[in-house]
This record gives structure tokens, C-alpha cells and sequence, in this order.
């Protein structure tokens, strides 16, 4: 396939030893992604990526940035695409996250992409940081649970959403999908961002600071167990607080994307018992004008394999059918949900 100028300087080709070495850096760089198996650092145990095959059809998958998460799951999903589905070759781009890529799925800029289901949403609906409606994208399926984590240290004052006011909070980086959410979740909560001292960090940069003593709160959207709050509990213990109450349901109300979620008692340091809060989720999107049987073929590989591709990047083990369509708000494609009525769930 011609891949023009736009396209191509987009791209990131990863082949099955490439992702490997990748994987590697990219998860010690990002200090923030989940971890990897071992049996994801020996190359021999990589799914190995094809190549171009004759006739196949030629895709790109719009994920994030090298040092996160979407990039090399996308790669190690995109390998094992290639292995099982004869008619297609998907290479995968680096970019700049959700909003860029429901962008070049509406310039048809790529195929597929990996998103946010809040940002889809709004994308959909012509919201936030989109003027107008994107229309031409469908939902394939859930990837895995993003889930809000609301941090503080455990010896802190701060024990519910109403205790920040007044505190040091970290709402994340200005037009980031943290800092909508941090918005959303207050709002819910009857707490407006000016009762709060607002710092827009990094989650990284506010994992530093809360180690120091210099902030109070902070918000964040990361898989579980994430790796920055497990640092944060080397040096001291650390309170996850809770979602939960009228102001939960006031959230779920005005922003049906929001699901349940669990954060398993122990899973840091110096949390002791289970934590209610809320999940968005990474979901799979392809352009609405894709063939309904190569994305029936996508949707089957995707979680008939995920141990395989768990073997690429750890993360895939959270790929579950169950949850498929947990907080999806847009419409699924006709080959996703071919799968799915398959599967007796739609």
C-alpha cells in the first residue's frame, strides 16, 4: 500500500525482535507502565511479526508515545494480528495519545487506534477538544481498564475527595485527559478547582514531589498496580482515596463512560483493605468503511490470543471478553459485533 508523506512520517514499524528491545526501554524509561513478564525480554518467546505478505491488506494502528503503555501493547497486538490473520499487515504508529488519534482516524490518516473511551466520546459527540463531531470511527472493544487513582500520603489529613480542599492537588497536565477527569470527578463532588491549590504535573513529576513532601494529592489515570505509586510507597506509606457515594452517582450520570472498579486490598503499600473508585477504558476503534471481516478477524484474535499477546507486554493479561463492552458509548462495528453476537453478548 502507498503510504503517503503525512502517513509515513507518522510511522513506526515494529518487527516481532524490534518490539522486544523496545518493550524493555520503554518500560523502564516511562517508570510508569505496568511490568513486564520475563518471558517478555527473550526475543525467541516474541511473537514475530510477518512482514508484508502478498495481498494483504496494509493498516496502521495509532497508539501513543514510545514511552507509555499504548505503544508497546499496540505492537505486541499488531504482531500477533499479523501471525494469525493471512489477509492483513498492521504496522504501528507512535503518536501523540487519544485526541491525535481519533483526529487521524477522522482524516483517515489510519486505520485503527487505540483510545480513551472519554475522549472517543467526545470526539463522537463534537465535545472538548473537538469543534466538530468525528463520525466516521466505530468501537471494536475494550483493551484494558484505565483506572482513576487519587493519591496521598497515608499519614496526610486528607481522607476523602471533600478533605482536598485547600490542599496542594495535582490535577495533571493542562488538556489532558487526568485533568478532564480530575474536573469531571470534583464536579461531581460539588468541588470546584479554585477551592484547590491546582498544580498541573506529570503523574511522574507529582510522584517526585509527593515523595518530597511537596504537594498533597494528586490525580491519575494508570493501569493497576502502577509502578509510580508503587515508588511513591517505598518511602512512605500511601492512601488510595476512595470514589464512591451520591457523588459516584452523579459522575456515572453525567458521564456514563465511567464504570466501577476495585483496587484489590494490598495492592500498595500501606493499603490494607480494598479501594472503590472508578475506570475509563482503552479501547480498540477502526474507521467505519473497514471490510466487516477483517475486523470480525481483528475482534477474534484480539481476545482468543490474549495470552499471546500477554507474551509481548504483560498488560494484555487484562484483556478480558467479559468486559468488552464495559462504558463503550459509541457504535460498535458491524464485524465487532458480528463477534460479539457470536459470543451470545450483544
Amino acid at each position: 500500500m502507498q503510504i503517503n508523506k503525512k502517513r509515513a512520517g507518522r510511522v513506526r514499524t515494529i518487527s516481532g525482535w524490534l518490539v522486544a528491545g523496545l518493550l524493555m526501554v520503554a518500560t523502564f524509561a516511562a517508570g510508569c507502565g505496568p511490568k513486564i513478564d520475563p518471558a517478555s525480554k527473550d526475543p525467541s518467546k516474541q511473537g514475530q511479526d510477518t512482514g508484508n505478505k502478498t495481498g494483504a491488506k496494509e493498516y496502521l494502528f495509532a497508539t501513543g508515545g514510545t514511552g507509555g503503555t499504548y505503544y508497546p501493547l499496540g505492537g505486541a497486538i499488531a504482531n500477533v494480528w499479523n501471525q494469525r490473520i493471512n489477509e492483513l499487515h498492521v504496522t504501528v504508529q507512535s503518536t501523540g495519545a487519544s485526541v491525535e488519534n481519533m483526529k487521524l482516524l477522522g482524516n483517515k490518516e489510519t486505520e485503527l487506534a487505540m483510545a480513551i473511551n472519554s475522549i472517543a466520546h467526545d470526539a463522537y459527540n463534537g465535545k472538548g477538544a473537538f469543534t466538530k463531531p468525528i463520525k466516521n470511527f466505530r468501537a471494536v472493544g475494550v483493551i484494558y481498564p484505565e483506572v482513576i487513582q487519587i493519591v496521598t500520603p497515608k499519614n496526610s489529613s486528607i481522607k476523602s475527595l471533600e478533605d482536598l480542599k485547600g490542599k496542594r492537588v495535582s490535577t495533571g497536565p493542562a488538556g489532558s485527559g487526568t485533568a478532564v477527569a480530575a474536573e469531571q470527578i470534583l464536579e461531581a463532588y460539588g468541588i470546584k478547582l479554585s477551592e484547590l491549590k491546582v498544580f498541573q504535573d506529570t503523574f511522574t513529576d507529582a510522584a517526585t514531589k509527593l515523595k518530597d513532601g511537596n504537594l498533597d494529592a494528586a490525580f491519575a489515570i494508570l493501569s493497576v498496580p502502577a509502578a509510580n505509586i508503587e515508588d511513591i510507597a517505598t518511602s512512605k506509606d500511601v492512601r488510595i482515596l476512595p470514589v464512591t457515594g451520591q457523588g459516584l452517582e452523579t459522575l456515572k450520570r453525567n458521564h456514563p463512560f465511567y464504570t466501577d472498579y476495585v483496587i484489590p486490598a494490598n495492592t500498595y503499600k500501606g493499603q490494607s483493605e480494598d479501594v472503590r473508585t472508578v475506570s475509563m477504558q482503552a479501547v480498540l476503534y477502526a474507521r467505519e468503511d473497514l471490510p466487516e471481516d477483517i475486523v470480525y478477524q481483528i475482534t477474534k484474535t484480539m481476545y482468543e490470543q490474549k495470552d499471546e499477546i500477554a507474551k509481548g507486554y504483560a498488560i494484555g493479561k487484562q484483556i478480558s471478553l467479559e468486559k468488552a463492552l464495559s462504558g463503550i458509548t459509541v457504535p460498535l462495528h458491524s464485524g465487532a459485533e458480528k463477534f460479539y453476537k457470536e459470543k451470545g453478548m450483544k
